[in-house]
This record gives C-alpha cells, structure tokens and sequence, in this order.
C-alpha cells in the first residue's frame, strides 16, 4: 500500500469519528434544550424523553472511542495527525458527561414538578444554560475551523458561567434561610445549577483541547474561575 493511499485511508477513518462527534454534538444540544423546557413547564414526558435519549449519546461516546483506538493501532499516527486522534477523543469525553448532566437536570425535573416554584430561579437557569449552550457551539466551531482565538474566547467565558452560578447559588441561601419549606426545592435546584456550571468547565475543557491541537500545547496558565462556593462558608457568600 503506497503512503497516499495510507494517508487517505487515515483521512476516511478520521472523518468518520469527526462526523459522529458532530452527531453526539447535535444530540447533547438537544438534551440541554429540552431538559431546560422540561424544567420550566414541569413536562415529565419531556424530562423522561430526556433520560432515555443519554443512551444514544453513550453509544456514540463508545462508537467514536473504539474507532479512534483503531486508528491508533493501525494507522500509527503522528504530530498533528496524533494531536487531532486525541482531540476527537477529549470532545467525545467531555459531550458525554454533558449529555450525563443533563439527564440529571431532567431526573430533578421529576421531584421538582412537585413542589411549589422557588421566586425567579426558573429564569436565571434558563440564561445559564443558555450561555453554555452557546459556549459549546462556539468550542466546536473553535474546532472545525482551528480557530486559537475563538477557542481561548470560549475557555474566558467559562468564568461568566462562574458568576452566575454564584449569585444562583447566594439567591437559593436566602431563599432558604426566610423560608425552611423550601429548602428540598432549594437544593434540586442548587444541584441542577452546579450540573450546568459542571457543562461549562466541560466545555472549557474542548477549548483547552483545540488550543493544544493548533498549538501542540496546553494553557500554562490555569483557567480562569469565578465559583467561589467551595472557598466560602453560606454567611460569606451570603454577605452576613
């Protein structure tokens, strides 16, 4: 076999893992919408659609590991060509447990629907989620087109999701503290926005991967964070 047909049938094999991980891409993005419009109208059809639909995002997860194995051990590549097989990879990982966090918004949906609605929570979810959405499209496009710039954007928004969820965070302790009824909606609540913080850093994490892929190397410097909840005690965060 020469190297040109060598070189086409790693082209072929790559496509193929690229293309699935646009599908997965695809179907995560539909799980966050829908997990949120579940959440917001209390659809416990839409939340169980949600729960089953994970499925088929783990099954891509592990269609595209096993071909990007294979490449590894039949195509043998380098350099660049070794840097995308790899990238591939940490895509799929990390749409995977987004897709994972989803499912949990969706499961919290069903204990939730029960409950009474906790002020303007709904709402601020909404734009958060919102945001990552739009920080994921933005880290594939960062890919496809190898774009440094957009991807190094992408990982500085990560610090806006941060925020929000602080203030989401310090808006459910208050909530709490004049109300005991509801601390169980209060703490759902807190759990599905620390799943969509979660998708955030995730999201980082594919623009940390395109950043090595163009580069060939990781960011030196660490990340810039803004979720402060774990440094603090309630009062503090709290402003008490």
């Amino acid at each position: 076999m020469t190297t040109q047909h060598i070189a086409s049938a790693f082209d072929r094999d790559l496509d193929g893992a690229q293309a699935m991980v646009m599908k997965m891409a695809g179907l995560v993005e539909e799980a966050m919408v829908r997990a949120a419009e579940a959440l917001e109208s209390n659809d416990l059809e839409k939340a169980e659609n949600v729960r089953r639909s994970d499925r088929a995002i783990d099954e891509l997860d592990e269609r595209i590991k096993l071909d990007c194995a294979r490449i590894l051990a039949t195509r043998s590549p380098t350099a660049g060509d070794l840097r995308t097989v790899l990238t591939v990879m940490s895509i799929s990982s990390n749409l995977e447990r987004c897709g994972d966090y989803a499912k949990n918004i969706a499961k919290r949906t069903t204990v939730l629907a029960q409950t009474k609605p906790v002020g303007d929570i709904s709402s601020a979810l909404h734009r958060m989620q919102k945001a990552v959405r739009s920080m994921i499209k933005d880290a594939l496009d960062a890919y496809i087109q190898r774009d440094l710039e957009k991807a190094e954007e992408v990982r500085a928004r990560d610090r806006d999701v941060d925020e929000m969820y602080n203030i989401l965070f310090r808006s459910l302790l208050t909530h709490m503290m004049e109300d005991a009824q509801s601390i169980t909606s209060c703490m759902h609540l807190h759990f599905i926005a620390k799943n969509i913080e979660r998708m955030g850093d995730h999201t980082t994490s594919i623009a940390e991967q395109v950043i090595y892929l163009v580069t060939g190397e990781l960011p030196d410097e660490d990340r810039p964070k803004g979720d402060l909840t774990s440094l603090a005690n309630p009062g503090e965060l709290n402003g008490i």
